[in-house]
């Protein structure tokens, strides 16, 4: 593991750190672990004050042991169904319970069976999720409902942990082009990460906003498609962050009669949707 490829970059933000710490290395932030080694002095996102330093560290390569495997350490925190087990009383009241009653059996058993896949709900995880996020948020000066839940449909081993977010005057929380939402979700995830010793993929959202953003997003670039088509000339899209521009690229990548690059230097970077010749 020390012979990882590491680099370290001072920025204003924790995220255009990782952005030129990415950009310098060539990767996308999915291969490399980060860490702030300092936030700054004022704030917990380099909002003025001293600059924030971080390092990146490159990921290992697929073949290789990947730090990954050691969510087995939470394997000591599953034996609370053992628990439930050991309680023979209360099991044979629940026979007993159950003779009278036997022809509804079928249909109590299948919600039990659900409730037990929702426990992952209670992953310890989680809640150290919920907990870090509401810490930052108190620190922040505000007040608001935190609740996190395990994204169902990622496709890799690496769960992503979705954190919802709901309260009131949280706009701040969010900034301009959702640069303080993003630099607040790195934060957490790295101390999330850190106090679970486990790699974390941390997606925070205030009040719904990531959800309509991208629902805007993607209504953006279909009108813009329209007149690539009608045209027959391309079109330059507003700058967008790079969760934004991932969604466009993804939105047409099939798209029979345009094609999309991205041009241009952060944090002005912007999607152009060009017609297929």
């Amino acid at each position: 593991m020390s012979d990882r490829t590491t680099l370290e970059i001072i920025a204003p933000t924790v995220e255009e750190a990782l952005s030129q710490g990415l950009m310098q290395l060539g990767l996308t932030a999915d291969a490399v672990s980060v860490e702030v080694l300092d936030s700054g002095s004022k704030g917990l996102f380099g909002l003025g004050g001293r600059q924030v330093r971080v390092r990146l560290t490159v990921n290992p390569l697929p073949g290789e042991e990947i730090p990954v495997s050691k969510p087995v350490v939470q394997t000591p925190t599953r034996p609370a169904p053992a628990k439930r087990v050991e309680s023979a009383p209360k099991a044979k009241e629940k026979e007993r319970e159950a003779k009278p009653r036997s022809e509804k059996k079928p249909v109590q058993e299948t919600p039990v069976v659900e409730k037990k896949n929702n426990n992952n709900d209670h992953d310890p995880i989680l809640d150290t999720a919920e907990a870090v996020v509401s810490k930052l948020i108190d620190h922040l000066g505000m007040k608001a409902q935190v609740s996190a839940h395990f994204d169902d449909s990622a496709a890799d081993d690496r769960r992503t942990i979705l954190v919802d977010v709901r309260g009131d005057n949280l706009s701040a929380l969010i900034g301009r082009q959702a640069e303080t939402l993003t630099a607040f979700q790195y934060v957490a995830s790295l101390i999330v990460g850190k106090e679970t010793q486990q790699w974390v993929q941390l997606t925070v959202d205030v009040e719904g906003y990531r959800s309509r953003r991208e629902k805007q997003v993607r209504q953006i670039a279909l009108k813009m498609v329209e007149q690539v088509i009608k045209t027959g000339r391309k079109a330059t899209l507003e700058p967008m962050t790079a969760s934004e521009r991932r969604i466009i690229h993804i939105e047409l990548r099939g798209h029979p009669a345009v094609t999309t690059e991205s041009t241009g230097e952060e944090p002005h970077r912007k999607v152009v949707i060009l017609p297929k010749e």
